[in-house]
């Protein structure tokens, strides 16, 4: 493979694994945010941090 190509495959990767991670905070910031129920157990909430 040549190197402009292997150059420009490389930087796709990087964008997808960027955006991924994006994904992922997003994700982890709305659990983070949303209220917390009372009526879940002891067990679920130690097992849910």
């Amino acid at each position: 493979m040549n190197a402009e190509l292997e150059y420009t495959v490389m930087q796709h990767h990087a964008a997808e694994l960027r955006q991924a991670a994006a994904e992922r905070r997003q994700v982890h910031e709305a659990r983070r945010n949303r209220p917390e129920r009372r009526h879940r157990s002891f067990l679920a909430r130690f097992r849910a941090s």
